[in-house]
């Protein structure tokens, strides 16, 4: 068997690491998220670090209505529920997602309260919990290591970039330093780490998200998440792009695809991938608008690789 067969047996006959082909495997179905907006804040937004958060975010973007209009934890899991049963039916297991800000921004006290009241869900099988690397003290790291023993916890960390200078430029508030540092101590704990990707940044180039995607081929990382820069209304950077539209190259759908296969290419094939991209309501929506919906970003993305004849891990095992 030569290195693509391998691959594809491992990928379950595609080309990269599908998370959803690997909780089919591992728990017999699907893990379906639920987001919860539990009323963290940032310190990027707090003063802590800045005011007003990165110049690329505005959470309302990439938030499910019903987490505008609902504050009561419960009752946001009870209509996100119902909604992914109507559109998966055959889920296997729902996760409570913390999702919007960063989900480990406060006391450990506070954090516990917050994290149980969801588990007591009875439909809830575990959670998962966004947040920025320079959120994760070694106390609450311990507390999820903990947890962990006992029900499913995944943390997602949001790296965005691996150079520094574009998370300068974007306002990020920490290094990739930070992020690396922040992977390795929840990883040391044995917790699955899944890392969130936004390409097409300001000052972002296909040489800085190559160099990017070496160095994270070098972490312990369980899972990724690729995302393409949208711009949202509320956000400096939209201000921005309608002062000077020309001075934010934003990627294509076809552009967009070779990125992440050129990153793809060099990533260890034990990288689940579990998102491709997202999609922001076009009420906030400013660029681009693609006019596709995102699942036909899968189809999409297995059929470059192929026309490329690559796939996940092809540079990485070339060279491991």
């Amino acid at each position: 068997m030569n290195a693509f067969d391998e691959c594809v047996a491992r990928f379950f006959g595609h080309r990269y690491h599908a998370y959803n082909d690997w909780a089919k495997h591992e728990y017999g179905g699907r893990l379906q998220k639920v987001s919860i907006d539990a009323g963290f804040t940032c310190p990027n937004r707090d003063g802590s670090l800045g005011i007003g958060g990165c110049t690329y975010c505005n959470n309302e973007g990439f938030s499910p209505s019903y987490l505008l209009e609902q504050r009561d934890i419960f009752t946001q899991i009870d209509t996100g529920i119902e909604f992914m049963r109507r559109r998966y039916p055959k889920t296997k297991a729902f996760i409570a997602y913390f999702q919007s800000y960063s989900n480990t921004y406060d006391d450990l006290d506070a954090l516990k309260q917050v994290y149980g009241l969801a588990l007591s869900h009875p439909d809830i099988a575990g959670i998962a919990i966004g947040t920025r690397p320079d959120c994760l003290p070694e106390e609450t790291l311990d507390y999820l290591a903990e947890l962990a023993t006992r029900t499913m916890v995944e943390l997602e960390i949001g790296i965005e970039s691996c150079n520094d200078d574009v998370l300068e430029e974007c306002l990020r508030g920490h290094d990739f330093a930070c992020t690396q540092d922040a992977i390795r101590r929840a990883a040391k704990r044995d917790l699955f780490v899944t890392g969130h990707l936004l390409l097409g940044l300001p000052l972002e180039s296909r040489d800085s998200l190559i160099a990017g995607a070496r160095a994270l081929a070098a972490l312990p990382l369980d899972a990724l998440k690729f995302h393409q820069l949208q711009i949202v209304r509320g956000t400096r950077l939209a201000n921005l792009y309608r002062a000077a539209p020309d001075s934010i190259s934003l990627l294509t759908p076809e552009s967009y695809l070779d990125a992440v296969i050129d990153m793809l290419e060099l990533l260890p094939p034990g990288i689940k991938i579990q998102r491709l991209g997202s999609e922001v309501p076009p009420s906030v929506l400013v660029s681009p608008d693609w006019g596709m919906r995102l699942f036909k970003f899968p189809a999409m993305l297995e059929a470059k690789l192929e026309a490329r004849n690559t796939w996940q891990g092809r540079l990485y095992c070339a060279h491991a």
